[in-house]
């Protein structure tokens, strides 16, 4: 099996690329919301890693279409199912540009205008954005997205596709052993499912730099005693998890085995607590 190599990332200077993307990533999160029936846990309104970077993959609506941000090209590509293309670079513009370039093309090809309404428009430009590190940030959620699909190859339960969240930009998967919380209402999954959620992110307010993180809902009261890897430690602030910064795991002989280390700890505390009826 290939070695998974995860790049070096610099967590000073990704943040601008890393915000731009994200509001990239929102124009086409937009779109899935306003096109697709809706799916339990949001799944129809997250993105999926491609070969390029990240894509709606394809989108049945008024028009067929699929949107990718393709991060090692510069560009945001849409394809119909009748062959047009739209090939519009990414240099750094607004939300609100690129918005407008993908609605102006969908619409000629008969999109509805409403839909098309519905979708981000945000003017903010964040300077310093840069093609060199969209690519490099696109080897790092390749190296993330193949690590978890080695992880979720070997859980018998349901998962989530592995895919990426617009409104955090975090690429992560969903553990659902099948249980349900007591006492919430079985028809709203997203408070009566139990869960555990494996995901990496470039940064945020919380953290504001690449880091992996599980959390479990509700989370078992055994999880902050157990016994973590050096490099991983236990975060109740802003949210309660495990979490390994991106730089410590960079550190490690190989990354790839000390996460499904980490993860399979993890998930086998999960299951023992979940399944067994207890939290």
């Amino acid at each position: 099996m290939t070695t998974v190599q995860f790049p070096e990332l610099d967590a000073n200077a990704i943040v601008a690329t890393r915000d731009t993307l994200h509001g990239y990533s929102r124009i086409l999160g937009d779109w899935l919301k306003a096109c697709r029936p809706r799916r339990k846990h949001w799944w129809h309104a997250s993105l999926r890693p491609s070969l390029a970077g990240l894509t709606t993959g394809v989108v049945n609506a008024d028009v067929r279409f699929e949107l990718e941000l393709d991060l090692r090209d510069g560009l945001l590509a849409g394809r119909l199912a009748g062959g047009d293309e739209l090939r519009e670079p990414l240099v750094g513009q607004s939300s609100a540009a690129l918005a407008a370039a993908v609605a102006d093309f969908l619409v000629a090809a008969g999109m509805s205008d409403d839909l098309a309404a519905t979708v981000s428009d945000s003017d903010k430009v964040t300077p310093g954005y840069s093609a060199e590190l969209a690519t490099l940030m696109a080897d790092a959620l390749a190296a993330v997205s193949s690590t978890l699909a080695r992880f979720r190859a070997g859980i018998a339960e349901e998962t989530s596709p592995i895919q990426l969240w617009p409104h955090h930009f975090d690429l992560s998967m969903l553990w659902l052993p099948g249980t349900k919380i007591p006492g919430q209402n079985p028809d709203d999954e997203e408070h009566s499912d139990q869960q555990m959620n494996f995901g990496f992110t470039f940064g945020d307010d919380g953290i504001p730099e690449p880091y992996f993180y599980v959390t479990a809902y509700p989370l078992p009261d055994n999880f902050p005693d157990l016994a973590l890897p050096p490099g991983a430690h236990w975060k109740s602030e802003g949210f309660s998890g495990a979490v390994v910064r991106y730089h410590d795991l960079s550190a490690t002989a190989d990354p790839e085995d000390y996460l499904l280390g980490l993860w399979d700890v993890l998930l086998a505390a999960g299951r023992e607590r979940m399944l067994s009826g207890s939290d």
